[in-house]
């Protein structure tokens, strides 16, 4: 199963189990909480990516980071573990944050940068969101360097690449073709 969908529907099952215990806000917390803690963690990215570390290993260390979690959040965890998809963690963790907001009637604008936004341009940013949606948007800040410049914009299922780094591939496999 592809990752995107696999993780989709991940977090569309614990938004039905935290909305079901009144437990989203919570819930949605500590999904803030993973999702800036792996994005800030290349070792953290690599350890849930390995298939040479043993799940128990792997879940021990997730405990004690995310210690404190809701037991929907930790079930999570287990289930992921259990089901060898501990890897697409950090996705469910935004899935979930996005089909939450747009469950409280907001939006959540996923803005990729290779530095942190200023104040200036998230308002700015944040504004078109709204002007092209119409809906009250928020927005979240992933700084990822390997885009080189620009920025990718994520609102709901459209994105826009503006990145450097989608542009010199694009312009490696004009390239390629024409040659």
């Amino acid at each position: 199963m592809n990752e995107a969908r696999a993780a989709v529907r991940y977090a569309k099952a614990v938004l039905d189990l935290a909305v079901e215990n009144k437990a989203t806000e919570q819930v949605e917390k500590d999904f803030r909480s993973i999702l800036s803690t792996i994005t800030g963690s290349a070792e953290l990215q690599e350890m849930l990516g390995s298939p040479v570390l043993k799940g128990e290993l792997k879940k021990k260390a997730l405990s004690e980071i995310f210690k404190g979690s809701d037991s929907v959040t930790e079930g999570l965890i287990s289930t992921l573990l259990d089901n060898k998809r501990i890897s697409i963690l950090n996705d469910v963790a935004e899935k979930f944050i996005i089909l939450n907001e747009v469950r409280k009637g907001q939006g959540v604008a996923m803005v990729t940068t290779a530095v942190p936004l200023s104040a200036e341009l998230e308002k700015k940013i944040l504004s078109k969101v709204v002007q092209l949606t119409g809906n009250e948007s928020t927005i979240e800040n992933k700084v990822d360097e390997s885009i080189i410049g620009g920025f990718i914009l994520r609102v709901g299922d459209l994105q826009y690449d503006a990145s450097i780094a989608n542009k010199l591939s694009n312009l490696k496999r004009e390239f390629t073709n024409s040659l």
